[in-house]
C-alpha cells in the first residue's frame, strides 16, 4: 500500500477537543480518569471513567442535527469538521467516501427511551429514536454535512472498529473505489448498567484509586476504565495530496484483520492470531527489513489481566526483540484516556502521528512495574526516539484483532 495519505484529523477526546490538546495534555502525562456519575464510594461502591469535556455541540451542528441525533454521533461531527477543515481541499461529492466504526452506538439513548417508556408510558418516547440510535447514523450524517455520494460503510467490530474503518478506507482509495475518505471511529456509551455487568463480569476491578484504576501491562492491572472519544482522519490519495502541497501527516502502509475464533470476550492466551493481523499489516507494507523497520508498537494494551499477557505474546512472537539491532518500544495510551471503544484505534494512530511529527514515543501512564518482556515498555514519561515507521493494535471481543502500519512519509 503506497497511496495513502493522511491529510486531515480531528479529535474529541478526554484530553481535548482538537487535536493540539489532545497532544499537548498526552506529552504533559495528564490522566483523565474520573468517578463515574454512579460511583457512591461513601458507601464502598469505586467506580471510574474517562469523560470528555467542556464538549457544546451546538459549535459544530445546528439544532435540526443536534435533535435528531445521539452523543456518538455529535461526537464523531466534531471531530469530522475539524479534519474536514484541516485537509483544506474541496470533498469531490463523486469521489469522497465515509467509513465509519463504532461500537455501542446509540445505545444510550436507546436506554433512556426504554426507561422513559417504563417510568412515563409511550408518549414519553422520543420520536426520532431511530435516527438517534442506529449505528450508521453517525456516518450517515457525516455524508449529509458534506453532501456525499461516495461509499458510506458503518464498520462495528467491538473495540477494533476504527482500525478496520481505517483499513478498509485506505483500500477503497488504493483500488481507486475513491480519492478521499473520512474515516475513524467514535463512542460514547458510558452508563451504569454497562459498568454493572463489566464488573460482574470480571472485566473492571474495585479500586479505590483512580491512578490504579488503568494500568496497561502492569503486574497489579485490575481491568479496563471506561471512556469516550472520536477520532477522524482524511485519508487521500497521495499522488493527490502532493501534487496540490498538502500537509501530510503520515501513510497508511499496512492493514491486517483476522479473527481470533477463540472465546466471546477473551483472546487466545498465545498471541497467536493478533500475531498474524501484526504480521499481514507488516507484509502488505512491503517494509524493508520487515518488524526490524519498525520502530514502536502503540499497543492495544487495555489493563486486562489476560489481554495483556496475550498482547505481549504477540509483540514477542513477531518482533522477536531478543534478537533485534535496536531497541522496540511499546506503549498504550488507556492509563490516560480508558478504554475507548470503537474509538481506541484510531485514537491511538492519532498518538503515533504526533509521536512522528515531534519524535516521541507517549509513556504507558500508571505504570510502575511493567509484566516482563523482551521489549521496551514505555513508563514514567514521553521518550525521544526517531520514530517513521509505527505498528497500530486494536483488538476487540468477539475475536476482532486488527493492526495498521503507518510511516511518516
Amino acid at each position: 500500500m503506497d497511496n495513502v495519505a493522511i491529510t486531515g484529523v480531528g479529535v474529541i477526546s478526554a484530553l481535548g477537543n482538537d487535536f493540539q490538546q489532545f497532544t499537548e495534555n498526552l506529552d504533559a502525562g495528564r490522566v483523565e480518569i474520573v468517578p463515574a456519575p454512579w460511583a457512591d464510594p461513601d458507601n464502598g461502591r469505586y467506580s471510574w471513567v474517562s469523560r470528555v469535556r467542556d464538549f457544546d455541540p451546538t459549535q459544530w451542528m445546528d439544532e435540526r442535527v443536534l435533535d435528531g441525533s445521539d452523543l456518538f454521533t455529535h461526537f464523531a461531527l466534531a471531530a469530522a469538521v475539524q479534519a474536514v477543515d484541516d485537509h483544506k481541499a474541496e470533498l469531490d461529492p463523486l469521489r469522497t467516501g465515509v467509513v465509519l466504526g463504532t461500537t455501542m452506538a446509540g445505545a444510550r439513548a436507546l436506554l433512556e427511551a426504554q426507561h422513559l417508556l417504563d417510568t412515563v408510558g409511550p408518549h414519553a418516547v422520543p420520536k426520532k429514536l431511530n435516527i438517534q440510535a442506529w449505528p450508521n447514523m453517525a456516518a450517515g450524517q457525516l455524508a449529509m454535512r458534506w453532501k456525499l455520494h461516495g461509499p458510506l460503510l458503518t464498520v462495528s467490530t467491538a473495540c477494533a472498529s476504527s482500525l478496520d474503518a481505517i483499513g478498509t478506507a485506505a483500500r477503497m482509495i488504493e483500488t481507486g473505489q475513491a480519492d478521499v475518505v473520512i474515516t475513524g471511529g467514535t463512542e460514547s456509551g458510558l452508563c451504569a448498567a454497562l459498568y454493572y455487568s463489566q464488573t460482574a463480569y470480571g472485566m473492571s476491578g474495585q479500586v479505590t484509586d483512580p491512578n490504579k484504576a488503568s494500568m496497561p501491562f502492569d503486574v497489579h492491572r485490575s481491568g479496563i476504565v471506561e471512556g469516550e472519544a472520536a477520532g477522524v482522519l482524511v485519508l487521500e490519495r497521495a499522488d493527490r495530496a502532493r501534487q496540490r502541497n498538502a500537509h501530510i501527516y503520515g501513510m497508511v502502509r499496512g492493514y491486517g484483520s483476522v479473527s481470533d475464533s477463540y472465546h466471546p470476550s477473551s483472546p487466545d492466551p498465545s498471541g497467536e492470531w493478533e500475531a498474524l493481523a501484526m504480521t499481514q499489516a507488516q507484509r502488505e507494507g512491503g517494509l524493508t527489513g520487515g518488524p526490524e523497520a519498525i520502530d514502536a508498537v502503540i499497543a492495544h494494551g487495555t489493563s486486562t489481566p489476560l489481554g495483556d499477557l496475550a498482547e505481549i505474546r504477540a509483540i514477542t512472537d513477531v518482533f522477536n526483540p531478543a534478537q533485534r539491532q535496536r531497541p522496540l518500544y511499546v506503549t498504550s495510551i488507556k492509563g490516560h484516556i480508558g478504554h475507548t471503544g470503537a474509538a481506541a484505534g484510531v485514537m491511538n494512530v492519532l498518538a503515533a502521528l504526533h509521536g512522528m511529527a515531534t519524535s516521541t514515543v507517549p509513556h504507558t501512564a500508571n505504570t510502575t512495574e511493567p509484566e516482563p518482556a523482551d521489549f521496551d515498555i514505555v513508563v514514567d514519561h514521553p521518550i525521544k526516539a526517531d520514530l517513521e515507521v509505527a505498528q497500530i493494535n486494536a483488538f476487540g471481543f468477539g475475536g476482532q484483532d486488527a493492526s495498521l502500519v503507518l510511516t511518516h512519509d
